[in-house]
């Protein structure tokens, strides 16, 4: 759920090095949403779980290709019974033609908000959400 007083149509993201592309941060940022880069902080190439940090520190949801290093922290953080602004994955899909372009994922993350269900503590795969 949102928290109060927030915008379930705005999100605050951390876009990884490898989803980090500038016409992905462009069209996040044409529909509104604030995403910081690791360039912006001075961690690009940092390993996953500190830029897992970095997101949650900046009340941020990660926006990652990198499917099973995050499920397996997001894992970690469930187990320690955390809490986290949560991550949004994108998948490869084997069909290069298939797989989600910068427009797709900002559509996808629209879609998941419009549908009203919980964002932090969760592991969404945006491919879902096409």
């Amino acid at each position: 759920a949102p928290r109060s007083g927030s915008d379930q149509s705005i999100m605050r993201l951390y876009p990884d090095d490898d989803s980090a592309d500038a016409l992905l941060v462009a069209l996040l940022h044409q529909a509104g949403h604030d995403a910081q880069v690791p360039a912006d902080v001075g961690m690009v190439g940092d390993f996953d779980s500190v830029h897992l940090t970095q997101a949650v520190r900046e009340d941020r949801v990660l926006l990652s290709r990198n499917h099973d290093d995050f499920e397996n922290l997001h894992d970690l953080v469930m187990q320690v019974q955390g809490h986290y602004p949560g991550v949004f994955i994108v998948r490869r899909d084997n069909d290069p033609g298939r797989d989600l372009k910068p427009a797709g994922i900002v559509r996808a993350i629209r879609n998941l908000l419009a549908a009203g269900i919980p964002i932090r503590d969760h592991f969404h795969i945006l491919n879902h959400w096409r």
